[in-house]
């Protein structure tokens, strides 16, 4: 029988020295027919799966739906790509070094993609949310586990589909070197996830007109499962270590498990009654470690715990943007003074302070109001502690640059008082005469 000591142990293993941490990224983007502007279903001539032929032509190797016996991923070394519910592309990278490492990653894939985009017909938006589609114009991916997803997600909030179909993000992976750095680093993160969503918000628009929201991406999120998501309040409890979270964990509804290469839907099931042996469904089977794996890939707080911390609040973003998004997190978490500063500048907030940013900041952005300011002024002062961290940690590229020259967009966005979100505003109001479809001319990869 698996025990609650194995799977604390799993956390714990991620422990690396203060010499090995990494950093990883993971970004998404819509991938559309370019005569069209309408997403791409899998088997269509041009489709995703002829996106994946090519892919594995360059060198990429498939990873399948054992049930549909169809291509969802590729992998090639370290790093994977990733085929989310309506299709949208995740790059997620290898564990790397420095910022200039993971900016060349991220180049060159876009570069590929490119290329195909010329042989395939299509087209690549990064953007928090599609700005002209609604969900009956996306199809579905083959992977089965997005099926019982699709089924069970309705029946816990009024956005989940929204989420899984119509939304792309940016996620940063950052490694802790002991349990306290862990709760320092969680702590930091969760404090200042909001104000990550507001520096990089980038999805104000829906079906072809403003909304109301600069990160309507980040509302979508708060409609789909409070069972799963949020910003974990016990994170900031005396006690918090390993074992609570595991504790939080398995308190969270699972939704499938796989056996034999088959997906069995336990949607709403307790792991920890089938750690015991206790689920009427599966009378005569119990939890491996491996269940406990692929259950928490499907908790999704803005902030996940596995072995490295994984932000989730930013919006998909433009090319420009992508690379500011791992340094800018980089800076804060590794340097050890920047890190203690930043965990000063946020020690004395409240799990109320925070809900409030989380509540808000998908709405207002930058402007929200804040500590008798506005979040703008929480941004520039820490995009001043990431710039130093950069400069500290003193990683040079080919050209003799630091890591700082990847926060120089958002440096020149901050000095405006804008996001990215509201440089669209901005463009659809006046320079765009309220029309999307520029869009998809200046905003594309």
């Amino acid at each position: 029988m698996l025990r609650k000591k194995k799977l604390i142990e799993y956390f714990e293993s991620g422990i690396k020295s203060d010499t090995e941490l990494k950093i990883g990224t993971e970004h998404e983007k819509f991938i559309l027919n370019k005569s069209t502007l309408k997403p791409l279903s899998y088997n269509e001539k041009n489709g995703i799966g002829d996106i994946f032929s090519s892919l594995k032509d360059m060198g990429w190797k498939s990873i399948y739906d054992e049930i549909n016996n169809k291509v969802v991923g590729l992998i090639n070394g370290q790093q994977n790509i990733s085929l989310e519910p309506a299709g949208q592309f995740e790059l997620s990278g290898q564990p790397l070094e420095n910022i200039h490492q993971t900016c060349d990653e991220i180049t060159s894939h876009l570069n590929q993609m490119k290329e195909l985009s010329l042989k395939h017909n299509f087209t690549m938006l990064g953007i928090g949310v599609e700005p002209s589609l609604d969900l009956k114009d996306f199809y579905w991916m083959p992977k089965e586990r997005y099926t019982i997803m699709r089924e069970y997600m309705p029946k816990v909030g009024k956005n989940g589909l929204d989420m899984m179909q119509r939304t792309c993000s940016t996620q940063v992976n950052l490694d802790f070197s002991s349990e306290q750095d862990m709760i320092k680093k969680f702590r930091v993160l969760l404090s200042l996830e909001s104000i990550g969503t507001a520096i990089f918000a980038n999805s104000p628009f829906v079906n072809k007109k403003l909304s109301d929201f600069k990160s309507l991406r980040s509302l979508y999120w708060m409609n789909t499962d409070n069972q799963r998501t949020g910003i974990l309040p016990f994170v900031f409890d005396k006690d918090f270590n390993f074992e609570t979270y595991t504790d939080y964990a398995l308190d969270v509804p699972m939704y499938f498990i796989k056996r034999n290469d088959k997906y069995i839907n336990l949607a709403g099931c307790s792991f920890q009654k089938f750690m015991e042996g206790k689920l009427d469904q599966l009378p005569n089977d119990t939890a491996t470690y491996d269940d406990w794996k692929n259950h928490l890939t499907t908790l999704f707080p803005q902030v996940r715990l596995k072995q490295y911390l994984e932000l989730r609040s930013m919006d998909a973003c433009s090319w420009n943007e992508i690379c500011g998004q791992p340094a800018f997190w980089t800076g804060l978490l590794y340097d050890k003074e920047c890190l203690e500063e930043t965990y000063s500048l946020t020690q004395n907030w409240t799990n109320d302070d925070r809900l409030y940013l989380y509540e808000n900041v998908p709405q207002h952005g930058l402007a929200t109001p804040f500590k008798n300011g506005k979040v703008i002024d929480i941004a520039k002062i820490l995009l001043k502690i990431s710039q130093r961290g950069l400069k500290n940690r003193n990683f040079l590229s080919s050209s003799g640059d630091d890591e700082r020259k990847y926060l120089e967009n958002i440096e020149i966005n901050l000095d405006k008082n804008s996001s990215p979100a509201d440089t669209l505003i901005d463009k659809y109001n006046h320079k765009w005469k309220k029309s999307i479809k520029p869009i998809y001319e200046e905003n594309i990869f």
